[in-house]
């Protein structure tokens, strides 16, 4: 198992939780780390056969920082076969790294944890609306349950927390501080591990960057002139950043499905409190002297990565895009086997009417989601979910932590729907 996800996320907490006895090494530790260096297969045997007695694994924790171990346990694995042999855990996958021998494909299960969703924060079960799509194209409502209450102030204070275990705790001053720290060390240890940063302060203005860009269509050359460095600079940074989980790209929607990621990626920070924070803003900054775009942006962003992180709980496998074509737009554009898409628009505030609808319609209608299966939800910072029509859904943003944490076996929230 390869557990994956970015710097402080909990990755090692949920691992030491959960193998409390397990065999536990981390190459944060310069003496284990060089020891595995010089010699890595001997190592590697030798804490695996200590483990073997007791039926659990090795645990190596920030495996990341020395890609070379992967031909050693290869090795091992091929020799032992047991199924639960190591547990890796770290910031970026080995096993895709430039320096990684072997990519242990078919052997290996990676595990991506990202930050706390919001149905984690409020002890809810996982959001599972792209379920009740899939149970019910024509009127999803009937399978969705009542919405938890709440009002925009809460809402914006969600969203400016963000999910880092830690952080959201602080006040807006004390993350703003733990956020840049949070930053220092991943272009010190992680982005360097990946491709070789010459210029540090370039990747810092790169990510600043990021956050106070996300929710846009990703164009390099943008960020390249504005930053004042190679276009081929800025890419390699990009993707170091991608592969650490601190942006997420979601590619362009196209019926043709050739025609896909041809199109220009939106580029989304993957958590909205540290983008909120390097960006200097607290809930304060939204107030009603806020800014309205810049708010929707981060709007647009927590429901994306909201949605991200409940794929692995739907029952069908959902892929998520965007599409726009000259004024129209659909933020979010779900799609999974057999025509079946989910729209989502996103509208940050407490108010919606019909003309909020009216990209989803066309794009249903007369556009390129016709003769596809599926419905387009509006999300806002309401209470209520309200039926606008066939196939249009009003979704307060509190759906996403509605969903019941436990349920009786065959409904759609039960265990025999879940992966």
């Amino acid at each position: 198992m390869n557990v994956v996800g970015p710097r402080q996320d909990g990755k090692s907490t949920l691992v030491r939780d959960l193998l409390t006895s397990a065999a536990y090494v981390t190459l944060d530790d310069d003496a284990a780390r060089q020891a595995l260096a010089d010699d890595p297969y001997n190592q590697l045997k030798l804490l695996s056969d200590k483990a073997r007695d007791s039926g659990l694994p090795v645990v190596i924790d920030e495996v990341q920082r020395l890609p070379e171990i992967t031909f050693a346990l290869k090795r091992i694995v091929d020799q032992d076969n047991r199924r639960g042999h190591f547990v890796l855990t770290g910031s970026s996958d080995i096993f895709t790294a430039g320096k990684a021998y072997d990519s242990l494909a078919g052997r290996v299960t990676t595990l991506m944890l990202r930050p706390f969703s919001a149905a984690e924060l409020h002890h809810a079960g996982p959001c599972r609306i792209l379920d009740a799509v899939a149970h019910d194209q024509e009127n999803p409502l009937s399978s969705l349950p009542s919405p938890k209450a709440y009002d925009r102030p809460k809402g914006i204070d969600l969203i400016v927390r963000g999910g880092f275990p830690e952080m959201r705790l602080l006040t807006d001053r004390e993350r703003m501080d733990r956020c840049a720290s949070y930053i220092d060390s991943i272009i010190e240890r992680d982005v360097s591990a990946i491709h070789p940063v010459r210029k540090p302060d370039a990747v810092r203005r790169l990510i600043n960057q990021a956050a106070a860009r996300t929710a846009q269509e990703l164009n390099p050359s943008n960020l390249a002139n504005d930053l004042a460095v190679k276009y081929e600079t800025v890419s390699d940074y990009l993707d170091a950043l991608t592969r650490l989980g601190i942006v997420l790209r979601l590619g362009a929607w196209s019926s043709a499905r050739a025609k896909r990621e041809i199109k220009a990626p939106k580029l989304h920070f993957m958590d909205t409190g540290l983008a909120t924070a390097l960006r200097g803003e607290g809930s304060d900054s939204f107030g009603i002297d806020g800014d309205p775009s810049a708010f929707g942006a981060l709007f647009e962003t927590f429901i994306f990565t909201e949605l991200e992180k409940s794929l692995p709980f739907q029952s069908n496998r959902w892929s998520l895009w965007h599409w726009r074509s000259g004024v129209r737009e659909i933020d979010i554009l779900a799609e999974a086997p057999g025509r079946l898409i989910a729209l989502f628009e996103m509208k940050a505030s407490s108010k919606i009417g019909r003309d909020d609808f009216r990209h989803i319609d066309w794009f249903l209608s007369d556009g390129p989601g016709k003769g596809y299966r599926g419905v387009g939800f509006v999300v806002y910072l309401g209470e209520h979910a309200l039926s606008f029509g066939p196939r249009k859904i009003a979704l307060p943003a509190s759906m996403l932590w509605s969903f019941p944490g436990r349920a009786e076996p065959g409904t759609l929230n039960g265990p025999q729907g879940s992966n």
